[in-house]
């Protein structure tokens, strides 16, 4: 939020209390080609949870599968309940439910107390040229007219051998990076059985595991700058494929790790 002004995700992901529980409101700005973008699902399952938490753990995972169309412009419902914790880690299991109790998304999060320790980051960010040397692309659907990326490999994604992608990605309402923001950032990818086809085909996500890596201050320190994602296909057969990406500050620190399941035909 910058000043006293709403950016239009921040709005987006604003869950509201009432009798019925907290609910959110579709925003068609961030419906994509079909139903609402599942990183806004996956944002909102979080930000649900966190309020439900009320406390100063921080994401360390999600997982969420969707299981139904998010309808843009209605009201969704979201029910979180701890399932198990130590001292240190908390398990959560999050619903978006529609207005007539329909399941639309389940979501299993895991949120920690992270402490100071020894660690080491196994891969090295790729080299890049900067963003803002790139041609701009805008992802399909309402959404992407307030997301830009900048192809670096990978576009168009059409007619490929390797399913390797990679590209900055920023959100430009001017809401600075959080862990929800992460997990909305998370969706930006084409999906991988694009790759190996001449053109577009029917597909969708079936389920989404985000895994954040940076502390707090790493986070914070991103601001509102662009993320460097990199992603590549695991296999794509009888309908499913798998996708693995990894999400990098300008600066080179790993901010999170992705995988999907797609549906396709």
């Amino acid at each position: 939020m910058y000043g006293s002004e709403m950016s239009d995700l921040e709005e987006a992901l604003t869950l509201r209390s009432g009798d019925e529980g907290s609910t959110a409101f579709a925003d068609p700005r961030y419906e994509s080609i079909n139903a609402m973008f599942g990183g806004w699902t996956t944002a909102i399952a979080l930000r649900a949870t966190l309020e439900a938490a009320e406390n100063a753990a921080l994401p360390s995972a999600i997982t969420v599968n969707f299981v139904d169309r998010v309808e843009p412009g209605a009201k969704v419902h979201t029910r979180s309940r701890l399932v198990g914790s130590s001292r240190s880690v908390e398990h959560w299991l999050t619903e978006l439910l529609s207005a007539d109790g329909r399941t639309l998304a389940l979501a299993t999060v895991v949120l920690s107390n992270r402490r100071d320790t020894d660690g080491h980051t196994q891969p090295s960010m790729p080299e890049a040229p900067d963003p803002e040397t790139l041609d701009e692309f805008h992802p399909p659907g309402p959404q992407g007219e307030r997301s830009m990326m900048r192809p670096v490999t990978g576009q168009p994604p059409h007619g490929r051998a390797d399913t390797t992608s990679t590209h900055w990605v920023r959100e430009m309402t001017g809401r600075p990076v959080d862990h929800l923001q992460l997990a909305f950032l998370a969706d930006q990818f084409a999906p991988r059985p694009f790759f190996w086809s001449e053109g577009p085909r029917p597909a969708a996500t079936l389920c989404m595991s985000v895994y954040f890596h940076a502390t707090a201050d790493e986070v914070a320190a991103v601001g509102d700058d662009y993320i460097f994602s990199e992603a590549t296909g695991s296999r794509g057969d009888n309908s499913t494929s798998g996708q693995h990406a990894r999400l990098w500050s300008r600066s080179g620190v790993l901010l999170a790790t992705t995988e999907q399941l797609h549906w396709y035909r």
